[in-house]
């Protein structure tokens, strides 16, 4: 289903292969804006199905871009947001899932954009209300936390890590050669000993890993 977006990132030369690459998939990109400030006035005006920003930008070349998409997100909690970065930040991706994650939200490295097809599929899912972490983002968690992710099993933090990602189940049985059947089972047991309730809404699975990110 085609999107509408308004796009934010400073870098005329990214700017426009993001334009580019966001059309080419059938979207519409309804501004392409440098700074925060017209990334806030823009939104306010379009009201598109998502926004796509980078971290930093001008006015102050810090993390305006993020507080901009704070300030939105806050203004109305159902604006899907995907916020790109150039280098991991933890504490952005905290910031980001403090505004809730009944909507979508997402993080990605600016790496991540080469990967064409896995940008686009970021930019559907977070529409849809998923949230989305990057992969490295994922795997430095992984690697560097230890209480409570001491208690999966090998094999569950590969589930955990794909589910980060924002793979559905019956993709992740695909990728690790399991059933989905399996993968229901270690779904459960991740949820299980983290102390997650299990439910329906999908942001649940991705709080199995985004919930480090508040420490």
């Amino acid at each position: 289903m085609p999107l509408t977006v308004v796009l934010a990132e400073d870098s005329p030369l990214m700017r426009d292969g993001l334009v580019g690459v966001l059309t080419r998939f059938g979207h519409q990109v309804l501004a392409a804006v440098a700074d925060a400030d017209a990334l806030l006035t823009a939104v306010r005006e379009l009201t598109p199905d998502i926004v796509v920003t980078d971290v930093r930008m001008p006015p102050d070349n810090t993390d305006d871009g993020l507080r901009a998409a704070i300030a939105l997100r806050r203004e109305n909690p159902t604006l899907p947001v995907l916020v790109l970065s150039q280098y991991i930040e933890q504490s952005y991706a905290a910031h980001l899932l403090d505004l809730g994650s009944d909507s979508g939200i997402g993080y990605l490295l600016k790496d991540r954009v080469s990967a064409v097809t896995e940008f686009v599929d970021a930019v559907t899912h977070v529409a849809a209300g998923a949230t989305v972490v990057d992969p490295e983002v994922v795997r430095q968690l992984l690697n560097r936390r230890h209480d409570p992710l001491r208690r999966l099993t090998p094999r569950e933090r590969e589930v955990l890590a794909l589910m980060a990602e924002g793979h559905a189940n019956a993709e992740i049985a695909r990728e690790l050669y399991v059933t989905e059947a399996a993968v229901n089972k270690h779904v459960s047991g991740i949820l299980q000993k983290l102390e997650l309730r299990l439910d329906g809404q999908g942001h649940r699975r991705v709080l199995a890993v985004l919930t480090y990110l508040r420490a």
